[in-house]
């Protein structure tokens, strides 16, 4: 009871905890609740470390000079590359298209706007590796509805507990996680009060666009553990409705941008909604990416607005 309980402050909640906590556990919790005290003079919360933490800064690869480029080969399907295991595609000289499922992967902001563009960039940040064997095990099972993929991923990104999901979602997330995963995310269900804590101290000292997505990810963190009706009311919190303004470092990103993947292919995203984008794949031929694995569990589609959804695709077709 004395959880909810209105403490003074930061400091007298460390002290309660520490308290009850064992001697490893009370110095990572207190470590947690320092680094979470921390603001910088910007105003953007140290503590605050997105679970996934790509963002425009890390789209380097885009290539103006290739604006307006449509390859002069036939157009195929991505599909015809598929390797053995459904997760990947093993490149071959060519253009290659597939309307792919794809997922939000910031919950509290806006949806993509017609006319922008897209840069790749690869998935960063502490639920990586959580969220591209999420994507890449959802090829493998068609059987498990886009929707609860999402909602998997949105309870990750919002560091909801998982003893506080409902019987269906841990049931998604047996499917789709390893069993190593599963109990390492049943280990840290112990931090999220305190986490949630720290958020509220901190919240009015973040800047408007940090504080949208901080109070979006509460209040999923919120429904997931008191329960919800639908899909659509995760939906109507974790995406903006209407005009989205420009966010902070937004570039001026034309729609269909090609980047440059290391690997040595071109690749672009046009989105239609955040749940599905069309992907399109250009080898050139004798490039060093003939025979490399394409494996969209690696792409971010990262908007040049900043306000808007960054978004992770898979290789299950719309």
């Amino acid at each position: 009871m004395l959880l909810h309980r209105r403490m003074p402050g930061l400091g007298l909640m460390v002290a309660f905890v520490l308290a009850f906590a064992l001697p490893a556990q009370a110095q990572t919790l207190g470590n947690l609740l320092k680094r979470a005290s921390q603001v910088d003079l910007g105003g953007s919360l140290r503590g605050h470390k997105e679970q996934i933490t790509t963002s425009l800064k890390d789209a380097t690869h885009g290539d103006p000079s290739r604006d307006g480029f449509r390859p002069s080969v036939k157009e195929q399907a991505l599909s015809s590359l598929r390797q053995a295991n459904g997760e990947t595609f093993l490149l071959r000289a060519g253009w290659y298209t597939m309307q792919a499922q794809s997922y939000c992967l910031h919950a509290g902001t806006y949806g993509p706007g017609k006319g922008e563009g897209y840069l790749y960039a690869p998935p960063l940040g502490p639920a990586r590796e959580l969220i591209t064997t999420i994507a890449r095990s959802s090829a493998r099972h068609p059987e498990v509805e886009q929707h609860d993929v999402q909602a998997l991923i949105w309870a990750i990104l919002a560091r909801a507990g998982f003893r506080d999901l409902n019987p269906e979602m841990q049931a998604t997330a047996r499917v789709l996680l390893t069993s190593e995963q599963m109990a390492e995310q049943l280990r840290g269900v112990a931090f999220d009060a305190l986490r949630e804590r720290a958020s509220q101290e901190l919240m009015g000292r973040a800047p408007p666009q940090l504080r949208a997505v901080l109070e979006a990810e509460g209040r999923l963190r919120s429904m997931f553990s008191t329960g919800y009706s639908s899909f659509a009311e995760l939906e109507q919190v974790a995406i903006l409705a209407g005009m989205a303004p420009m966010g902070a470092g937004s570039l001026d990103i034309p729609d269909g941008r090609w980047s440059h993947h290391p690997d040595g292919y071109w690749v672009r995203y046009v989105p239609s909604g955040y749940s599905s984008t069309r992907l399109e794949v250009y080898v050139e031929p004798g490039s060093e990416a003939i025979g490399k694995a394409f494996d969209p569990a690696l792409h971010v589609a990262v908007p040049g607005n900043t306000a808007r959804q960054r978004l992770l695709q898979s290789a299950r077709a719309r």
